[in-house]
């Protein structure tokens, strides 16, 4: 079922023009843009790693045929806590949310996006699932 699962996604981003899966690697975490955080991940980031105290945004960004992304959610809140988001006023079709890195751990923060439909129409049944996993250390 997973690796069905995992065949759907890939075709969807191939389909909606998605830009990449991601490479599995653990990428420098990319300074954040001015309202105070530390680092920003996106769609095409799926691993990262920061240290206690510092402060996540993740921006994604909804793909031509897709719905916007549902609001991003740590698995652990005791490593990873949501936070308010001081840009929280998002352009159309960004999905905006901000972490602390409270003590040393991993999370993950995910996310979802189903296809746009036109009313009363068929809508394909395939869902689009982010999935960031965030080291925490010390």
């Amino acid at each position: 079922m997973r690796s069905l699962l995992l065949a759907v996604i890939a075709a969807l981003a191939v389909a909606c023009g998605a830009t990449g899966i991601g490479s599995g690697s653990n990428p420098t975490p990319t300074p954040g843009g001015g309202m105070g955080f530390d680092v920003t991940a996106t769609e095409n980031d799926h691993a990262l790693t920061m240290h206690v105290g510092q402060k996540l945004e993740v921006a994604l960004h909804a793909t031509k045929a897709m719905n916007d992304w549902s609001h991003p959610v740590s698995s652990d809140p005791s490593t990873l806590e949501a936070t308010v988001d001081p840009a929280a006023m998002a352009a159309r079709g960004v999905t905006l949310a901000a972490f602390v890195a409270k003590n040393a751990g991993v999370a993950k923060i995910t996310a979802n996006a189903g296809p746009k439909c036109s009313p009363n129409m068929a809508c394909p049944a395939y869902l689009a699932v982010y999935s960031l996993t965030v080291t925490v250390t010390p």
